[in-house]
């Protein structure tokens, strides 16, 4: 048994770390008007031990859904609960203090934007023990000097800038920050879209590891199927801010039950070549309804979806399917069978 299918089934009998249910995120509004909505009722669940994989591509709603959960996002509907404690619509003193906690630590895409340039390695890695008011100063140094090394960094590295550090370095700092505090919960949004084969192979690697060691809940936000499809237990696929769909990693990619999931699998090479999935063909919706060129509601995956027809006139609802899977599309259980070629595995869509 793999390790991700190990942790996938211990967390599976223990209880959700992170619980998201039925959120939604607005901005702009004012006045009681309902402003830019940016996600609808997304549920989600991360246990300890276990990788969430969240994808979608630009404009879904993934970035906002962490920034959300760190109280960096209007929260307009909806709950969240970490580790016991809802968390929803904190604000001032009150946010601080979760804050203070370290159970939450988010990590972000550009590490050389998110690390102070004139901190040095131990210094940045420390900061947040300091704010969480742990141990005294050669305690934190201590502390920093073992979450370098169990990010594969020389400890030594403590006294040098982040300027004099490579991008796999830095993220690994970053990384080193974020486990610092032991925290319970970690968001990664894009970890490694900014790194080389290699540093990304390595990186990845560790959020393998370190979600077993740490017994953290890991939710890793990314645009590539690729990078989720060797360490993420359950795979998520958010579309213009809705869940349509979600479940185990290896079932989602070999057996996807939404048209969108099933356009990102054949978007991904390495994917397909992995898990055997024919490329299928993919084709421009040239009859999409007038209604949905028109964005007069209903499935927002209509205008590309070579299979919209009337029914798709009202928005899906999220369905619970066998195997811990969940799907919102009204021809889940029949789009592959009107495929013109039944042994395609990928369906024709439109990018």
């Amino acid at each position: 048994m793999s390790t991700a299918e190990s942790a996938a089934g211990s967390a599976a009998e223990g209880t959700a770390l992170l619980e998201i249910d039925a959120l939604s995120v607005a901005y702009g509004r004012r006045g009681g008007r309902p402003g830019q909505q940016i996600l609808e009722e997304v549920s989600l669940r991360a246990r300890a031990g276990e990788i969430l994989g969240v994808i979608g591509e630009t404009g879904s709603g993934k970035t906002t859904l962490a920034r959300a959960v760190v109280g960096l996002a209007p929260v307009t509907g909806g709950r969240i609960t970490v580790d016991g404690a809802e968390i929803t619509g904190l604000r001032g003193r009150a946010l601080r203090e979760f804050r203070r906690t370290g159970r939450i630590q988010y990590l972000f895409q550009d590490p050389l934007r998110s690390l102070d340039p004139d901190l040095t390695v131990g210094a940045l890695v420390a900061e947040p023990l300091a704010v969480t008011g742990t141990g005294s100063r050669e305690q934190r140094a201590e502390r920093a000097a073992e979450a370098l090394h169990r990010v594969g960094l020389d400890p030594g590295l403590a006294e040098r800038l982040p300027g004099q550090l490579s991008g796999g370095q830095r993220q690994r700092v970053s990384l080193a920050r974020a486990v610092v505090t032991r925290p319970r919960l970690l968001l990664a949004d894009e970890p490694v879209s900014a790194l080389d084969a290699s540093n990304r192979n390595h990186v990845l690697r560790l959020f393998d590891r370190l979600r077993t060691e740490l017994d953290v809940a890991v939710v890793v936000i990314s645009h590539d199927l690729s990078s989720l499809a060797g360490i993420a237990d359950r795979i998520a696929v958010l579309y213009r801010g809705r869940l349509v769909e979600q479940g185990p990693t290896a079932e989602v990619l070999t057996h996807p039950l939404h048209p969108y999931t099933a356009l990102l699998t054949a978007s991904a090479p390495s994917v397909r070549r992995e898990h055997r999935i024919p490329p299928g063909r993919l084709r421009r919706q040239e009859a999409a309804p007038e209604w949905a060129l028109e964005g007069a509601g209903g499935c927002g995956f209509a205008a590309r979806c070579v299979f919209a027809d009337d029914a798709c006139r009202a928005a899906p609802a999220v369905e619970a399917r066998p195997g811990a899977r969940e799907v919102a599309c009204h021809h889940a259980d029949t789009w592959r069978g009107r495929l013109s070629s039944p042994e395609l595995a990928v369906v024709a869509v439109g990018r």
